[in-house]
């Protein structure tokens, strides 16, 4: 078969075949009565198997293309074909989607393989193969596909983590496996004004809207030493927005379980109150924060052991990568590639062209 030609088909296939196979969307499915069993009045239809194809059984069949003819001046044997089978085909699509290609989509890559293997052989035979052309370009493939192997082979080895190591990240990385049941009360750092019934100067404005946000932060700290009291977080949001005279809904104060990871950095603190304690007021430009903690508990390793693994792999691919990146360095010649200055604008140049189309 003509493969030469097909390495740009086959470069430009990779993404779509990469593509094809997207990780299934989790979706809740809604619940369903089981179906009811047949009667022996109304059997249950099945659809036939279909036969199994063998390896060595013909996929494609491209009546009218020889193989293996190339560049050639003989006439084409009406009766030649090229023929692919199964165990052939599947090498190809195994290289261009490691991951797999779905058999719904088969079809369409084996329709735009085939189209291409009877353009690469028309090529041939037109003698493009022989042009310096032809020779750069499958410099650049040769670059392109030895870069994509480098990269697959790097995400496999990296992939390859012992259970060890996945034991060693726990233990030096167990907080932050911690969850934590938080409940949270925000109370923003700013009031909202109304209009003054008397013109104020900018001065003005700005003592005033001080004034209001120095009240904010007394009322978040007297809010914050009633929390600490017991007080409800829900209740006491809701009093932190009246009092700023904000009309949206305050967010749920119930924060559920939560990681250390879905706190700001500067909240993670909160992770080594005991149960039942209250934080501190927290100010940052987000607003005023104060968290309680209802229940705090360590996940076990078995239960973080694959989202351990999937971050030592990336980890180790990156660092991988950026090796091999850095095995060498390269040097521009600037005086090649400066970018040329911008075209100088005559003034009025536009006034004459315009004047000149006048009649």
């Amino acid at each position: 078969m003509p493969y030469r030609g097909l390495v740009c088909l086959l470069l430009a296939a990779t993404a779509w075949g990469q593509a094809a196979n997207p990780a299934p969307a989790t979706q809740p499915q809604p619940a369903q009565a089981a179906p009811a069993p047949a009667t022996p009045a109304q059997p249950a239809a099945s659809a036939p198997a279909k036969p199994e194809v063998a390896p060595d059984a013909a996929v494609i069949t491209l009546k009218g293309m020889c193989a293996n003819t190339g560049a050639t001046e003989k006439p084409a044997d009406a009766d030649c074909k090229t023929v692919i089978t199964r165990a052939e085909l599947e090498t190809v699509m195994s290289a261009i989607a490691p991951n797999g290609i779905p058999p719904a989509a088969r079809k369409q890559f084996a329709t735009r393989y085939a189209m291409g293997l009877v353009m690469a052989d028309q090529a041939q035979k037109a003698g493009l193969d022989k042009t310096p052309r032809y020779a750069e370009m499958m410099k650049l493939m040769q670059v392109q596909v030895l870069s994509q192997l480098l990269s697959q082979s790097v995400q496999e080895k990296a992939a390859q983590i012992p259970d060890a190591d996945v034991e060693d990240y726990y233990k030096k990385n167990e907080a932050n496996y911690q969850e934590a049941s938080l409940q949270r009360l925000f109370v923003p750092h700013t009031k909202q004004l109304p209009p003054s019934k008397v013109k104020l100067t900018d001065d003005e404005k700005k003592k005033r809207q001080a004034d209001a946000d120095a009240a904010m932060k007394t009322e978040a700290t007297a809010l914050q030493k009633r929390a600490a009291a017991g007080g409800n977080f829900a209740k006491l949001e809701a009093e932190a927005f009246t009092f700023a005279g904000y009309t949206a809904k305050p967010a749920p104060t119930d924060m559920g379980k939560v990681r250390r990871s879905s706190v700001p950095p500067g909240h993670t603190f909160v992770f080594d109150l005991k149960p039942g304690e209250t934080s501190k007021l927290i100010s940052d430009p987000g607003g005023y924060f104060v968290y309680k903690v209802t229940a705090v508990e360590t996940l076990p390793l078995d239960k973080v052991k694959q989202e351990i693994h999937n971050t030592l792999r990336g980890q180790r691919a990156q660092a991988a990568m950026q090796s091999a990146q850095q095995a060498a360095k390269p040097e521009l010649n600037e005086d090649y590639f400066v970018a040329p200055p911008p075209k100088p604008v005559v003034p009025g140049a536009g006034e004459e062209e315009d004047d000149q189309d006048e009649p």
